[in-house]
């Protein structure tokens, strides 16, 4: 069995790792196609990206450890991690069809489906922990705020 403290760390490389698989396919589109597209007025400065989802993959991390680290029945803890872990694809996938793919509207469908896993992901946390629900508000609300994001672009840029 792992250690509570190895078992943190393993989440947290996870979640982080999740990032830097997304930034794989972010990184080279930023300067290039990116730049390019017609942006909302709303848009955050491209350097606060990276923080914000530094942070946002930390919280995720330090909740799945709270939810993995509980003594409840077995299944329930593992219907929890599996939600976690199909939003957590769908966020790398977001990466891949709007950035890697360059295609927004992909990405746009993407982001509202991960809008859904990660409600869905809060509450089966929060069942089992509420501190682990709490700790993923903030990624709900970045999501929601990128889903409009994303939305514009495709209205921007289309034709």
């Amino acid at each position: 069995m792992l250690k509570p403290i190895l078992r943190l760390v393993l989440c947290i490389v996870i979640c982080e790792g999740a990032g830097l698989i997304g930034a794989i396919f972010t990184t080279p589109a930023i300067n290039n196609w990116y730049a390019a597209l017609k942006k909302p007025s709303f848009q955050p400065p491209n350097w606060l990206f990276g923080p914000a989802w530094t942070l946002l993959f930390l919280l995720m991390g330090i909740a799945l450890f709270l939810v993995w680290r509980q003594a409840l029945p077995f299944s329930q803890v593992r219907v929890a991690v599996y939600v976690f872990a199909i939003q957590l694809v769908l966020n790398i996938l977001w990466s891949v069809l709007f950035f890697g793919a360059k295609v927004p509207l992909a990405g746009l469908i993407d982001i509202a489906v991960l809008w859904v896993a990660i409600l869905l992901n809060i509450i089966y946390f929060w069942s089992i922990s509420a501190a682990a629900g709490i700790l993923l508000l903030p990624y709900i609300l970045w999501v929601s705020f990128a889903t409009v994001l994303n939305a514009a672009v495709v209205v921007l840029n289309r034709g």
